[in-house]
């Protein structure tokens, strides 16, 4: 019943068809806009993810008058801290860069520094079989390393893992798009998210000390999210919503052109110097700590 009510929602696009009236005066098509109303069904059957939507629109009205209208940015932003990858091996970026273009959620100002990290066959595929089992994807249950020393400040951990479909589709059943998540403070205005993690993997609480490299959770597939990842940002304050998202300047770390990306994602690489930005990444690349 939910799939048909999914798939239900989809004649919303036909409302677009309303535009239409402008040069046609004829009735029939305003009677078009009605197929807006199908839209309502995906908050009837994800109504924490639309409120959590309506929560990070006043974010981003909050958080640029916090920083003066003059947010971090590579340009006049430095790290009280050293970062590595919170993770071994090598994974892919495939949301997430410095600028505009490469931006996970550029207008989402907690977002804007935000990396999304899958891991990619030598084929640029995400999974084997058809992608329809979280356990068919190559990062599913792999280990998630703390990104620095910390202390951890919040954590859910009893979220079921959200169901894929294999083909981008999201059912987000959880009541935080986050699902399963970790907040490390680093330092006074410094903290790292990571989200979207296996159910009862945390193996910390709140109040623990962590250190940088520690192995504190598996990836999974919890929260709003299409396939197992690896959601990860830096944010200047504790609050999800309002904070202003931190550029996350990388130590130790290799980076390289992902083989076969375009086989996993059809739109264009954005413009993106390795050997200018040795410290940063940006979708469409690999990358791996240098000292594994």
């Amino acid at each position: 019943m939910k799939l048909f009510l999914k798939r239900l929602s989809r004649l919303q696009y036909l409302g677009l068809l309303g535009f239409l009236h402008i040069f046609f005066k004829h009735s029939f098509w305003r009677y078009l806009w009605l197929f807006f109303l199908f839209g309502f069904i995906d908050i009837f059957l994800q109504p924490y993810a639309f409120i959590q939507s309506m929560a990070q629109v006043i974010g981003m009205v909050i958080a640029p008058i916090k920083h003066g209208f003059n947010p971090p940015s590579p340009n006049n932003y430095t790290h009280t801290v050293n970062y590595r990858l919170p993770f071994n091996g090598t994974y892919t970026v495939v949301n997430g860069g410095i600028n505009r273009k490469s931006s996970h959620s550029w207008s989402i100002q907690t977002q804007r520094y935000a990396y999304d990290f899958i891991m990619l066959d030598q084929e640029g595929h995400s999974h084997k079989n058809d992608g329809t089992s979280v356990s068919d994807y190559y990062c599913y249950g792999q280990p998630i390393l703390a990104p620095a020393d910390g202390r951890v400040i919040e954590v859910e951990n009893h979220y079921k893992d959200s169901r894929v479909f294999g083909n981008g589709q999201v059912d987000c059943t959880a009541k935080d798009i986050r699902g399963n998540y970790i907040l490390i403070q680093h330092a006074k205005k410094e903290y790292s998210l990571l989200a979207h993690l296996k159910p009862q993997s945390i193996n910390v609480t709140v109040g623990d000390t962590v250190s940088a490299g520690q192995v504190i959770a598996l990836c999974g597939n919890s929260g709003n999210t299409s396939e197992p990842h690896l959601h990860f940002h830096l944010q200047d304050t504790p609050d999800f919503y309002s904070s202003s998202g931190l550029p996350i300047y990388f130590y130790g770390i290799k980076i390289s052109p992902a083989p076969y990306y375009k086989n996993y994602d059809s739109r264009p690489i954005p413009p993106f110097n390795p050997i200018e930005n040795p410290h940063y990444i940006s979708r469409g690349y690999e990358v791996s700590p240098s000292d594994v």
